[in-house]
């Protein structure tokens, strides 16, 4: 009984968010800092307080007790952040209706994701977690800190970034239930007809709630609310602005479909996923202010990816629209640097505005620029370090940092490092987190005794 007990208040003790929320002190010292927003800082100093980058400047002092990293001859560039992914959640697609607005990858998030770990490896600091592209209208997404190492599900969350939710247009959605289940949608005016009905239940649902909420004020109402729907309620969401859409799509015909629909329903907040044929309307996705996350240059891989280019991405920047590169894939990920090196060549993108394809952009695309993205006076201390510019063939990422806590160090590290828990092991001999539970913990055997006269 007391070993029972035991095991419930450890494992209470080991999910607190708070104590997931790890942040550092430390001096970065002489680099070369590539900020994105305020060009190249050759010989500087970043100085980290309680995981929020406090200066950048020469010469500065690391107070008592912050860790220095000595990075002469290294950059210092801004962790990377793929805005497309699916690695460190447990579920991918709810494929059992063609819209499943109510569910959330965030709801499965799994932290002992080995990928996660690699990720970090390559530089990664932030990814978007993403539902499946089964559906016209699927889950809600996820945004996560890669704070391997931490053992609960909430610590990876990055608390505050806006609610995002996946769409997806062409053949998966009519696959999956046109041709498999032989239900709406079958073709890609079917996929626009389901979006168009859910935004409009939406939309009457929203316009319901809000006629009751009025009329639930006047002296003498007795009438009833509206019946709940969470699904609805996650589509009004969208409607007032409050979730951002990112919508699979390739050919250039249906994101065009995408945009009227939009335009239609009052959403200015959309970026599109993979949009190999993005290019061919750049200047529609500019005038919406819509977004664009792409692959460097991957198509040809199903019929409807057959063409694109490598351009496209220097395309759709140079009309004006907010870009990024995302991968899609948990190798790709780790050369994310690699892929927007690709656009100096098809395309001729400044060292800043191929960065920015894996930093800022991205971070835009999810709403969290105001934290992280560029190296700036109180954003977030997501940093990485490089040996050799990280868009040369030879940049090598050596220590990723992630809220000020180094996450990941090439020299340091263990070959193999992976969180890998027995479950045949006792609770006491497994290793948690690097944080201090040892306070947490302490006397709890003579608590429970003392407690439950187990003496």
């Amino acid at each position: 009984m007391k070993r029972m007990i035991y095991y419930t208040l450890l494992v209470m003790v080991a999910t607190l968010p708070a104590l997931g929320q790890q942040t550092g002190n430390m001096l970065i010292r002489n680099a070369t800092v590539l900020t994105i927003t305020k060009g190249t800082q050759a010989n500087t100093d970043v100085l980290i307080k309680d995981g929020k980058i406090a200066q950048v400047g020469k010469n500065l002092t690391a107070p008592t007790g912050y860790a220095v990293h000595d990075a002469t001859g290294m950059f210092v560039m801004p962790g990377i952040i793929d805005a497309h992914s699916h690695q460190g959640i447990d579920a991918i697609n709810e494929w059992t209706a063609p819209v499943t607005a109510e569910v959330a990858v965030g709801d499965a998030i799994n932290p002992f994701d080995v990928s996660l770990y690699r990720a970090l490896a390559g530089g990664v600091t932030t990814i978007h977690a993403m539902h499946g592209s089964a559906n016209a209208i699927g889950g809600q997404c996820q945004t996560l800190k890669l704070r391997y190492g931490v053992m609960e599900p909430e610590a990876l969350r990055m608390q505050g970034a806006p609610r995002t939710i996946k769409f997806a247009l062409g053949e998966n959605p009519t696959r999956v239930h046109g041709g498999g289940n032989n239900i709406v949608p079958r073709t890609r005016m079917g996929v626009e007809f389901v979006m168009r009905e859910a935004f409009s239940k939406a939309r009457a649902y929203a316009a319901a709630w809000d006629t009751y909420q009025k009329a639930k004020t006047q002296k003498g109402f007795r009438g009833a609310p509206p019946e709940y729907s969470y699904r609805l309620e996650t589509l009004a969401e969208i409607l007032k602005g409050n979730i951002i859409i990112h919508c699979h799509s390739y050919r250039a015909d249906e994101i065009y479909m995408m945009l009227q629909v939009c335009k239609d329903f009052g959403i200015k907040k959309i970026v599109f996923q993979h949009v190999n044929e993005g290019f061919k309307v750049a200047p529609e996705l500019a005038a919406q202010g819509a977004m664009a996350s792409v692959f460097a240059d991957w198509w040809a891989y199903k019929f409807e990816v057959y063409y694109s280019t490598a351009y496209n991405a220097a395309i759709l920047t140079r009309n004006g629209v907010t870009t990024s590169i995302n991968s899609d894939d948990p190798e790709l990920m780790r050369h994310l640097y690699h892929e927007a090196a690709k656009t100096q060549k098809y395309g001729a993108l400044s060292d800043d505005e191929a960065l920015a394809l894996i930093t800022l952009n991205p971070a835009k695309q999810l709403g969290i620029d105001q934290r992280v993205g560029s190296i700036e006076v109180g954003k977030d201390a997501d940093l990485v370090i490089f040996q050799n510019h990280p868009l040369s063939v030879y940049g090598v990422p050596q220590v990723t940092i992630v809220d000020g806590v180094v996450r990941f160090d090439r020299a340091k590290d263990a070959d193999d490092v992976r969180l890998a828990v027995d479950p045949n092991e006792p609770v006491e001999a497994v290793e948690l987190e690097q944080r201090d539970h040892d306070s947490c913990l302490e006397g709890l055997d003579d608590a429970f005794d003392t407690i439950f006269g187990l003496n």
